[in-house]
């Protein structure tokens, strides 16, 4: 069987480095690494008194780890902006109630530049802000501005589907 329905020739999963982020509409320029989409769903342990020394398990909550997403520090306030909507420090209100959660869209792309799959994280607020990474007089690389997504879930966008490659 292969793992491609539409291009069966196929024989090598996509690759890792063809992405895009977008919220509000648009397009998040610089962005070059996001961190794994994991839930994890608990166990519930139990027994019923009458019956053999065993436990069973059933489901519990779900919980849904937070996104982390970064991208070269550049004069986009994009991150901060949204950073700033939880935690302000001028005036009375410490923070927007009105619109500090996003759905956020995170889209991968094969080697030819089309999308393949997309997935909706939905009801995201940021809960850790880095305005840079560490600076080093003697290393010569980017300096990096991050986010942490807490959410209430995602899920693929179905209706995205695996496109004809030439």
């Amino acid at each position: 069987m292969s793992m491609f329905s539409v291009n069966p020739h196929r024989r090598d999963p996509y690759k890792n480095f063809k992405f895009k982020v977008k919220w509000d509409g648009q397009y998040i320029p610089a962005i070059s690494w996001v961190g794994a989409l994991n839930r994890t769903t608990e166990t519930i342990e139990h027994r019923d008194g009458g019956e053999p020394n065993a436990l069973r398990r059933s489901p519990g909550l779900t919980v849904f780890d937070p996104v982390v997403i970064e991208r070269g520090l550049s004069h986009d306030t994009a991150f901060e902006d949204w950073a700033n909507l939880v935690f302000n420090m001028s005036g009375d209100a410490g923070m927007s109630l009105q619109n500090y959660r996003k759905d956020i869209v995170i889209e991968l792309y094969n080697m030819q530049g089309s999308i393949v799959m997309a997935w909706f994280v939905r009801r995201c607020w940021v809960s850790e802000y880095q305005p840079i990474s560490e600076l080093n007089a003697n290393g010569t690389a980017i300096v990096f501005e991050r986010i942490v997504l807490q959410h209430e879930g995602w899920e693929r966008d179905k209706d995205i589907n695996e496109p004809k490659e030439f």
